[in-house]
């Protein structure tokens, strides 16, 4: 070993304090260039931009002349004062955060090679545009990327799968498109991936089971494909996976059961078929599972029971049936539940009834049933229940305005019969109620008027009868009122014009009385008005054309008369019309909507002129005044000869007294018509004229007893004459004795309206209510036009014709029995409203003695017994009915099948009902199916042999509108002897 020598210790250590100063300095100076290239890249970017005075603003920092540079710092720090900018203790650019600043450009000009030490890039929520740079895979130490809600364009570039270390990455609400790349599974540290809200397309890629770390997956709203990868249930640490808004197939892969940690899984929007896994039970630790708008068929798994944790449970859109599991609710922590448009039966189960925790109950269009009132609970954090289209009966619960938090409650298009609960009026918090298209009775309660946030209320297609309570003004911002088909009577409340919010006003088809309130016309907002088929009088208020924003306007079938006020300059957003059959004369408003308005929208009036190719022109100034000239000519001529007259007319009279008794009595005339109040020898001159003295080309049907003629009367209104066969036949006496005798006792809007009738030695006619569509007979034997009678006209045709028939039964006194119920004497509207017509073969019933009288009736509708007996009783027209109802669902006679059934039973035991009705029209679905097999079923047994069997027409129509129970079996599988061997009514 050499020697120790002092020289020599100091000479090492002078070596190594130069080694040091030296790595310094290089260490300096490599710093240095590093930071000053991060800040060249940064600068050069910012002047790519679209600078606005924001962003100006902003980045005023970003600057290389504000920072003077020196070679002998030992460190530089140029960009780490600037805004939006973080640095390591080396210097080096590390955190770029530039979230919502309004920044407007591309990405081409930054150099991502230049932050070799970037951990974080925030670009969330800006306004940059173009595609994502590949070169972004240089990043190689960056783990948190954002660079959503842009407007970025393009693929996803594959080099993004090369920032290994990336634990967050958010590419959503853009505009990218192509597929996710296939390598997304390198990305091994990912915990985060949003990328929602694009235009991405293909398959998730298989290499995503490798992402081991994911917590969170969202790639919904794009237009991504095929099946959902079974690789999915390798992402074990996953919490959240949303895939829905895709165009995703196939089905749920029962590997989903693996996700133990999952808490939210979203599918909703797609196109997945097969039924729910039962693994689904497996994610103990699931909050919400939205499965909605999906092809997903079969029952909901039990297994879901399992879920204790679920709050969020969305299964609406798919076609799911069976019931819904009792133990739904068993965790007491669901408070969003949609279920609705599927094929779900059953009752609702009792965890749902005893669910408080819930805040959305949604199970609309399905097949439920049950008591409504036995079936739901109290829901102290309810919002928003939807029971819609359903079945379910019962009466309205007080329950129901004690859901204090309640804003949306929509029990529509059920079997409800009750009256309106006052205690509604305790959800003061409601802003949408419909309850339409049940069976509710009674009145409007007053208390309504203290729903002050009530913007939707729909009340249509009920039974509500008596006056609309004045408390319906107190509902400021109603925007829909809905009162339409209902027995409402009274005057218009003229506390309406309280509710100035009001886009829509119907009060159509119902029994209002007086005239229409000119407080209408302080309804500014107004869109749409419908007051038609009312019992409306009077002139119409000029206040009515202050709604320049009304676009539909309809005030047909009333009383209304004078002339219309509106200006040129008013109504200008009217597009659709509709005054026809009220008493409205002289010159119709110079408005687009009037002037270009079919005949049907004007018809029916008294003098309606102008400038409309339907209508007379009006007459013009100098008419008028040529008019005038000619009467004050006459009036001097008359003045002069009055004396003349006066004479003349004492000799004539003489004469005529004379001639009157001498007079053969077929040209003597009487004539009745109160309906019009006019003149009875001017109408009857005006029909003769008006059909040219019926002539053929008028005649619209013949009957037995005479030809039916469709004529247009001077006022506009369209009647049906009907003049009897001239042989003046006994037979033909009766008849016309019956209906004028008959018809103006009776009231029903099932049955037709006599307007007045003429007796005359050479014919006899009755005038009627004009029916637009003709008889039932007449359609159904037309393709296209039973094709346009849909299965929900044909019923409520069957129900018309049962509720007019109870009424002259058991609410005319003494009963009548029309004794020819056929579908030729079945007349429709032109809203498919059922008619009863040709009361020639009706008869009273004498209730203290037995009625005998001839056969009378149409052969395939007259009872079997009457080849035995001529007793009258109202068994007559229920075989009749029963008949009929068959017809309007088999669409044509069913003559060969009651045959059948009451000679050999036993050949009906395997023909199924489906297979008998009118094939021209798809098999009804839902609740009309259960409407048709009703109507079947008390078809059957009205046509029973024995009339003791038949039911009365009184328990016809009551059965027709009581809530139907669901079918014992499906629709397709209901045979005819099923209906037909059903438990006998007895009377």
């Amino acid at each position: 070993m050499a020697p120790w020598h002092p020289n020599l210790v100091v000479r090492s250590l002078d070596q190594f304090l130069l080694f040091i100063i030296i790595l310094l300095f290089l260490c300096s100076s490599s710093t240095c260039f590093a930071t000053s290239g991060e800040a060249v890249a940064l600068v050069k970017w910012k002047d790519s931009l679209d600078m606005n005075p924001t962003t100006h603003s902003l980045l005023r920092s970003w600057n290389l002349n504000s920072t003077h540079s020196t070679s002998h710092h030992l460190y530089n720090n140029i960009p780490c004062t600037w805004v939006g900018i973080t640095c390591n203790d080396f210097g080096s650019v590390i955190n770029i955060t530039l979230e919502s600043s309004n920044l407007k450009g591309t990405l081409h000009n930054f150099n991502f090679s230049s932050f070799p030490s970037l951990l974080t890039l925030d670009f969330y929520n800006n306004s940059l545009y173009g595609s994502i740079p590949m070169h972004i895979g240089n990043l190689y130490t960056l783990t948190f990327l954002d660079m959503g809600s842009n407007h970025l364009s393009g693929n996803i570039p594959s080099q993004i799968c090369l920032l290994t270390s990336l634990r967050f990455l958010a590419l959503a609400e853009n505009y990218l498109n192509g597929s996710i790349p296939p390598q997304i599974g390198m990305l091994v540290s990912l915990e985060v991936m949003y990328a929602y809200s694009n235009n991405l397309s293909g398959s998730i890629p298989v290499s995503i089971g490798n992402l081991s770390k994911l917590t969170v997956l969202e790639l919904s709203e794009n237009k991504v494909v095929g099946s959902i990868r079974n690789e999915i249930g390798q992402l074990k640490s996953l919490t959240t996976l949303y895939l829905d808004a895709n165009q995703l197939t196939g089905s749920i892969p029962v590997s989903i059961g693996n996700l133990s940690k999952l808490t939210d899984l979203d599918f909703d929007e797609n196109k997945i078929v097969g039924s729910i896994p039962n693994e689904i039970g497996l994610l103990k630790s699931l909050i919400g599972l939205y499965l909605f708008d999906n092809q997903l068929t079969g029952s909901i798994p039990v297994s879901i029971g399992n879920l204790s944790r679920l709050s969020s449970l969305e299964l609406g859109g798919n076609k799911l049936v069976g019931s819904i599991p009792n133990n739904i609710c068993l965790g007491g922590k669901l408070t969003w539940f949609t279920a609705g448009d599927n094929k779900f039966s059953g009752s609702i189960p009792k965890s749902i009834r005893n669910c408080s925790s819930l805040v959305v109950l949604s199970v609309a269009g399905n097949q439920l049933r049950g008591n409504i009132s036995a079936e739901f609970g109290r829901y102290p954090n309810l919002g928003y229940m939807d029971l819609s289209t359903n079945k379910f009966f019962g009466e309205l619960s007080e329950n129901w305005g004690q859901c204090p938090k309640l804003t949306m409650l929509n029990i529509s298009n059920n079997k409800i019969f009750s009256r309106l609960p006052p205690e509604l009026g305790k959800a003061t918090r409601l802003q949408k109620l419909d309850l339409s298209s049940n069976l509710l009775v009674g009145k409007i309660p007053k208390e309504l008027g203290q729903l002050k946030m009530l913007y939707i209320l729909k009340l249509n297609n009920n039974s509500l009868s008596s006056n609309v309570p004045v408390e319906i003004g107190m509902m400021s911002d109603l925007e829909t009122l809905d009162l339409a088909a209902n027995q409402l009577s009274g005057p218009i409340p003229m506390h309406l014009e309280l509710c100035s919010k009001l886009l829509h006003l119907n009060l159509r088809n119902n029994k209002f009385s007086g005239i229409i309130p000119f407080q209408i016309g302080n309804l500014l907002s107004l869109e749409d008005l419908d007051l038609s088929k009312n019992l409306l009088l009077g002139e119409l208020p000029s206040e009515l054309g202050h709604l320049d924003k009304l676009e539909t306007f309809n005030l047909s079938h009333n009383n209304l008369s004078g002339l219309i006020p509106f200006m040129s300059n008013e109504l200008l957003s009217l597009t659709t019309v509709d005054i026809s059959y009220n008493q409205l004369e002289g010159p119709l408003p110079h408005i687009k909507a009037f002037t270009e308005a079919p005949i049907e929208a004007l018809e029916g009036n008294k003098g309606l002129c102008g400038n409309n190719p339907s209508l007379k022109p009006c007459p013009t100034s100098k008419d008028k005044n040529r008019n005038q000239a000619v009467i004050a000519m006459i009036v001097s001529i008359s003045s002069i000869l009055f004396l003349l007259f006066i004479i003349g007319g004492i000799l004539f009279v003489c004469r005529k007294r004379v001639r009157n008794m001498d007079e053969p009595r077929e040209t003597r005339t009487e004539a009745f018509f109160a309906a019009w109040n006019h003149d009875g020898k001017k109408v009857h001159e005006e029909i003769v004229e008006a059909t040219e003295n019926f002539d053929s080309k008028y005649c619209i049907g013949v009957g037995g007893n005479g030809s039916v003629y469709k004529t247009l009367l001077s006022t506009g209104q369209i009647v049906a004459v009907k003049k009897f066969h001239e042989n003046d036949g006994i037979d033909h006496q009766q008849a016309f004795k019956s209906e004028t005798s008959i018809l103006p006792k009776v009231r029903h809007r099932n049955i037709i309206k006599l307007f007045g009738f003429c007796v005359h030695t050479r014919y006899s006619f009755l005038v009627y209510e004009f029916m637009k569509l003709g008889s039932l007979v007449k359609i159904l034997s037309d393709n296209e036009k039973a094709m346009e009678l849909e299965w929900f006209k044909r019923v409520n045709i069957v129900k018309g014709l049962a509720n007019a028939i109870s009424y002259l039964h058991h609410e005319c006194f003494p009963a009548i029995v029309h004794r020819d119920i056929s579908s030729k004497n079945v007349l429709l509207d032109d809203e498919c409203e059922a008619h009863i017509s040709d009361f020639g073969s009706a008869t009273t019933l004498d209730p203290d003695s037995s009625n005998w009288t001839p056969f009378a009736g149409t052969l395939g509708y007259s009872v079997p017994e009457l080849a035995y007996t001529m007793e009258v009783n109202e068994k007559i027209d229920v075989y009749s009915f029963g008949v009929v109802a068959l017809e309007s669902i088999m669409g044509e006679h069913p003559g060969d099948l009651i045959s059948s059934l009451l000679s050999s039973p036993l050949h009906a035991v395997d023909v199924l009902l489906k297979d008998v009705l009118d094939q021209r029209l798809s098999p009804p679905k839902r609740q009309i199916a259960d409407q048709v097999v009703s109507i079947a079923e008390i078809a059957f047994a009205c046509v029973r042999q024995s009339p003791q069997s038949r039911p009365t027409m009184k328990q016809v129509s009551q059965k027709l509108s009581t809530p139907l129970q669901s079918l014992s079996v499906p629709f397709h599988m209901v045979t005819i002897k099923q209906l037909f061997d059903s438990p006998t009514w007895t009377t």
